[in-house]
C-alpha cells in the first residue's frame, strides 16, 4: 500500500518551514475534508497524510496555508500577506504508489513538484 507525504521549505531562510497548517481535501461530487496538520520542527508532518487503505485514487487538494506561516514570522512588510493559501491540485492513480509533495515557498512565490 502506497502513502501520501509533504514537506515545506522556506526559501527565505534556507530552512524547514515550521508549524504550517496543512488541510488535504478530497474532490468529487463533494469536497471532503480528509485531514488537516501540521507541519514540523522539520517542515514535515509526523506521519502520512494518507497511508494504507486510506490513500484512495482520485483527485485531490493540499491547502497550504503560507499567509499565517509567514504573517508568524513577520515577515511580510506589507499589510496582509501577498500568497494566503497555496493551493495543489493533483490526481492519485495507484493506490500502491507514494506520493511525495515537496513545496519551496517564500512570501512571493512558490514551486511544487512530485518528488520521491
Amino acid at each position: 500500500m502506497g502513502n501520501l507525504t509533504t514537506h515545506i521549505l522556506d526559501l527565505t531562510c534556507g530552512k524547514p518551514a515550521a508549524n504550517v497548517k496543512i488541510d488535504l481535501k478530497r474532490l468529487g461530487e463533494e469536497i471532503i475534508l480528509v485531514k488537516e496538520a501540521f507541519t514540523n520542527d522539520d517542515g514535515r508532518v509526523d506521519a502520512p497524510l494518507l497511508a494504507g487503505e486510506e490513500l484512495v485514487s482520485g483527485e485531490y487538494v493540499i491547502d497550504f496555508h503560507a499567509g499565517d506561516y509567514f504573517a508568524s514570522k513577520n515577515v511580510n512588510t506589507a499589510d496582509q500577506p501577498f500568497l494566503t493559501i497555496v493551493t495543489v491540485r493533483f490526481h492519485l492513480a495507484d493506490s500502491d504508489a507514494n506520493y511525495h509533495i515537496p513545496l519551496l515557498l517564500s512570501p512571493f512565490g512558490y514551486q511544487v513538484y512530485r518528488g520521491s
